[in-house]
């Protein structure tokens, strides 16, 4: 898949096995990797475990671009989160496969959601830059 907008794929011009490989494009460079990485496996086999089909959830595979796609179809998407807000709440409301074989101790996760609410918090109550440029001067 030569797609750019999918969060997985597998590149196209890689035609021979050797060359061929795996890419997730979601993770931000500021994540901490070790705590995103083991997330990301723990998601995988949850889904392994619990024989979760991405086709059924909507989740693709699309062999297309996204962003070209009209509104309505954009409706159907389901997606991640999209702003530190709704990724804190999805945290908060399921998580309970980070925990399975103690990889994630519960009272780290907690400490995550609540430090995320402080953040998030803290972000929304200071303006943004465009906020000052569209309004400032009025």
């Amino acid at each position: 898949m030569s797609n750019r907008s999918a969060v997985n794929r597998i590149p196209a011009y890689a035609k021979t096995p050797q060359a061929k490989r795996f890419e997730l494009r979601n993770p931000d460079a500021t994540c901490n990797p070790y705590y995103a990485y083991a997330a990301i496996l723990m998601a995988g086999l949850d889904g392994i475990k619990n024989q979760i089909d991405p086709h059924e959830k909507g989740w693709g595979p699309y062999d297309f671009n996204l962003y070209n796609l009209s509104d309505e179809e954009k409706e159907k998407l389901t997606g991640l989160p999209a702003t530190y807000e709704e990724a804190v709440a999805e945290l908060e409301k399921d998580h309970e496969y980070l925990t399975a074989g103690g990889v994630f101790p519960e009272r780290l996760l907690r400490q995550l959601v609540s430090r995320g609410k402080r953040t998030a918090s803290m972000i929304s109550k200071q303006p943004h830059p465009m906020e000052f440029a569209m309004y400032y001067d009025l």
